[in-house]
């Protein structure tokens, strides 16, 4: 039989070693309490580790920078019944709208293979892949008013997922850049005309409403929120922050003038305060995780493969020629010899930018 010390001193070991840990009442006091807070720590942090691993995805809120969550997004991987399954990882797309859509919304995309309207070849790496239509996203947002959220589609024409709208009024439909978490059945709106900035209810004047989705100019939007879908120029469109998992922080603003906003690469940068910006952050954060598996998925996108430079022949590239496998003496450059790692390729430096981005 174990004395009463015995038994409320006795602790299981760690979930490692999965073998139980005897204290005999001979150990001394001070020995006893430094195990038992071993063994605690122990625990502790198991639980932690187990709470960690089933932590999923969590969405930054528009006031919050996306970068502060340490969670991992979700993947879908596939059993590896052939060589090009098994490598395969791609984002669930459950959520996304199973049918076609909305025909007048879309344009046929024809393949031009990278080359210009005299057969020459001016983009190169392109060709082939799956026929497409584009759908036709709407960049101004001009019109104002509630707008319904139908559903969230597949656009094959960009890696962030686009969202069909319905304005309440009018009905007029319209393909917009899905903010990441916008659900359908939400309601969301544009403020670019300043008829719609001083809204009164019930006598009191309210303010504009922060949620993601929401279009406004930049002047009205507080400092520190995160955007995306922002323009350049005053009644154009949306140009920068467009990608999947891509966002940008108002930094300052004011009534007239400019605005400093901070991209995702970490560049500074003046944008004139009545341009639009979308709240929130693009949609499918996951996209830059992904793997295509094999090298034909590529294909299927109108991707075509690219040689290395060391293995051309020196009349193709700088890199090219040489007996072996050697680099050839020079620094990494492009087929047209610009330096290709860190090189200055700007020869008048644009006034709109107050910081670089960061250059490795």
């Amino acid at each position: 039989m174990l004395s009463g010390l015995a038994r409320s001193l006795w602790r299981p070991a760690s979930a490692a070693s999965g073998v139980a840990r005897m204290i005999t009442p001979t150990t001394k006091p001070t020995t006893l309490l430094m195990q038992s807070r071993s063994l605690s720590t122990v625990s502790f942090r198991n639980s932690l580790n187990k709470a960690a691993a089933t932590r999923t995805y969590a969405t930054a809120t528009a006031t919050a920078s996306p970068t502060s969550s340490s969670a991992t997004p979700q993947f879908k991987t596939y059993t590896p019944s052939s060589p090009g399954r098994r490598w395969l990882k791609r984002v669930p797309r459950d959520h996304l709208w199973k049918g076609k859509p909305v025909r007048a919304l879309t344009i046929a995309k024809r393949s031009t293979a990278g080359r210009n309207n005299t057969g020459r070849i001016t983009v190169r790496h392109r060709g082939g892949g799956h026929k497409r239509r584009l759908r036709i996203v709407d960049w101004y947002r001009r019109e104002s008013g509630a707008q319904l959220v139908e559903r969230i589609e597949y656009d094959p024409g960009r890696t962030a997922w686009i969202a069909l709208l319905k304005h309440q009024t009018t009905g007029r439909q319209s393909y917009i850049l899905a903010p990441h978490d916008l659900q359908p059945g939400s309601v969301i709106h544009s403020f670019l005309d300043k008829s719609s900035w001083n809204q009164t209810k019930n006598g009191i004047t309210t303010t504009l409403p922060i949620d993601k989705g929401n279009c406004l100019p930049l002047s009205r939007i507080p400092t520190g929120t995160i955007i995306h879908a922002i323009g350049m120029k005053r009644n154009g469109p949306a140009q920068v922050a467009r990608s999947a998992g891509t966002y940008a922080q108002l930094l300052s603003t004011g009534e007239t003038g400019h605005a400093i906003i901070r991209l995702s690469s970490g560049e500074v940068r003046k944008f004139p305060v009545d341009v639009c910006a979308t709240i929130g952050v693009v949609s499918n954060p996951g996209n830059m995780h992904e793997s295509l598996g094999k090298a034909g998925r590529s294909r299927w996108m109108g991707i075509r493969p690219s040689v290395r430079g060391v293995a051309q022949n020196a009349c193709d590239h700088p890199h090219g020629g040489g007996k072996g496998k050697t680099k050839g003496g020079k620094d990494p450059r492009s087929p047209w010899g610009t330096l290709a790692k860190g090189g200055k390729t700007r020869k008048h430096p644009n006034k709109m930018v107050v910081r670089e981005r960061p250059r490795r």
